[in-house]
């Protein structure tokens, strides 16, 4: 995916983001990002041959920065609970440019199976194998329930860390007072229910 390069590149890069926000990948125009971008078409193709080259471009240029963020707090000489501690307050604090390209990954990997093909065979080189690598390191240390399948355990650690985090941190700007803790708390609070549930516990039974 993608490759450094000039400010050229580096101007397209960021005219195709706008664009395929806008416009989705298969209705923005390659002309309309070149202008955008101060450029020509010719230039354009002569960095990215095809659209998708493109798409991955502006995933990338994103994804590698975030990538190391993630490799230095999923380092494996961290205890397992603190490790995931540090991933969801990574994913907590996600600035502008990388929730617009999550948009746009989540939007055409629902959306286009090629293009989810690609995404998932660059995320097996990324950030997969760190998290499947958390997830065997907290069965075999006893942190995760071995009677789970690790596919579960996977979900469950993503869906708590991911999505919670995002949604949490749009309703910030909308619930009232300080019902959404700041980012940074909201990670352990997250770890806290990852182990121990939302469930009230019961009054044991005489």
């Amino acid at each position: 995916m993608g490759r450094s390069g000039s400010g050229i590149e580096t101007r397209i890069v960021h005219a195709a983001r706008r664009r395929f926000l806008l416009e989705g990948i298969d209705g923005a125009s390659l002309r309309a990002i070149a202008r955008d971008a101060k450029t020509s078409i010719g230039m354009v193709y002569y960095y990215y041959p095809a659209k998708d080259d493109l798409f991955l471009a502006v995933v990338e240029e994103i994804y590698v920065a975030l990538l190391g963020d993630l490799e230095s707090r999923l380092d494996r000489a961290r205890p397992v609970r603190e490790r995931i501690r540090l991933l969801y307050e990574r994913l907590g604090a996600l600035s502008e440019d990388e929730k617009q390209v999550l948009r746009l990954v989540i939007r055409e990997a629902l959306t286009s199976p090629d293009r989810l093909e690609s995404l998932i065979e660059r995320f097996q080189r990324g950030h997969l194998p760190l998290i499947f690598q958390l997830v065997k390191d907290g069965t075999g240390e006893g942190v995760f329930r071995k009677d789970l399948p690790i596919s579960l355990i996977l979900g469950a650690l993503m869906a708590i860390g991911g999505p919670a985090q995002l949604m949490l941190g749009v309703a910030e700007r909308y619930l009232p007072g300080k019902s959404v803790p700041r980012a940074p708390e909201r990670a352990l609070a997250l770890v806290d229910v990852l182990f121990t549930g939302i469930g009230a516990a019961r009054p044991r039974r005489r």
